[in-house]
């Protein structure tokens, strides 16, 4: 029987530095000596937002330091502090202020996550690869304690990390399907125009069906969740093609509904033709007004 987890504790910012993150405890490092963590999941985008951080650097300088570690080259990684680092650049500064801390590679992971998670926008993908990130380090942080106390520990939960998150477990395990996504795919739900839950089940597919996939919503404009379903029940997937997934896809959709039949009484016809005029004769006059009320609308139109 496995034995109950003790938590494995990891420090806040501050108390895994040992002080408050202040200038104080700065040093200024050249920018050129400082590299970007390995695979760092948080876009550094040159929007509104970092023009406003580049404005504000070149008044009041780097108001919070980032945060480094050192390696075996004589530089830094980035752990905390990649966009004040970029704005830093584009303010036309050679140095900036930076705490310099000694931590594991899975410490790093943990701190550079908590540091950016929290920030007021972060895209789809951002929180995805955090989220992974992070749990993949608590977890190898947790075997590496086992084989110090020489017992079994159960891996850290999904709930477990989206309690540290503010999400919920479930979130957690939607946010960490995302990165199974292609890449295509993945810009597509930053930007808005695939839906969370209709990109979780698309996950599930292999990546040449997912690229095919990118191709008809880029085709079509869309991709309807009755869709998705048709192809995940589809018998012989591991067979399909490109050809036949578009039909599949197209089958799927309802058919488009048909204008209603519009019928006029003999009653309401008395009201606009003489008593003596045929069937025939009233039908003319009604194909010729719809003629010309359709050259109307062309020559407007």
């Amino acid at each position: 029987m496995a034995a109950k987890r003790e938590k494995i504790h990891f420090e806040s910012v501050e108390e895994l530095l040992g002080a408050p993150i202040t200038k104080e405890g700065a040093s200024e490092i050249k920018i050129e000596q400082i590299f970007p963590f390995e695979n760092h999941p948080f876009k550094v985008l040159d929007d509104d937002r970092m023009t406003e951080l580049v404005d504000s650097i070149k008044l009041n300088g780097v108001l919070s330091p980032v945060i480094v570690r050192p390696d075996d080259e004589g530089t830094y990684e980035m752990i905390s502090g990649h966009r004040r680092m970029h704005a830093a650049k584009l303010a036309g500064l050679t140095t900036i202020p930076a705490i310099v801390k000694e931590m594991t590679n899975d410490e790093a992971v943990v701190l550079m996550v908590d540091a950016n998670i929290q920030r007021e926008e972060i895209l789809p993908s951002e929180r995805a690869f955090s989220l992974k990130m992070k749990m993949d380090a608590m977890n190898r942080q947790g075997q590496r304690t086992d084989l110090t106390l020489g017992r079994e520990v159960p891996k850290w939960s999904h709930e477990e990390i989206g309690e540290e998150a503010g999400i919920s477990g479930r979130q957690v395990k939607r946010y960490i399907r995302l990165t199974e996504l292609v890449p295509d795919l993945l810009d597509l739900v930053d930007e808005k125009k695939l839906g969370m839950m209709l990109a979780v089940d698309i996950s599930f597919f292999d990546k040449e069906i997912q690229h095919w996939l990118y191709e008809y919503i880029k085709d079509n404009g869309f991709l309807k969740p009755v869709q998705v379903e048709a192809l995940k029940n589809a018998p012989n997937i591991e067979n399909v093609t490109q050809y036949t997934m578009i039909q599949l896809l197209n089958e799927a959709l309802p058919e488009k509904k048909t204008c209603g039949k519009v019928s006029l009484s003999e009653k309401k016809l008395d009201k606009y033709f003489p008593p003596h005029f045929s069937a025939a004769q009233r039908e003319k006059v009604i194909i010729g007004l719809l003629e010309e009320w359709k050259e109307k609308k062309d020559l407007e139109g």
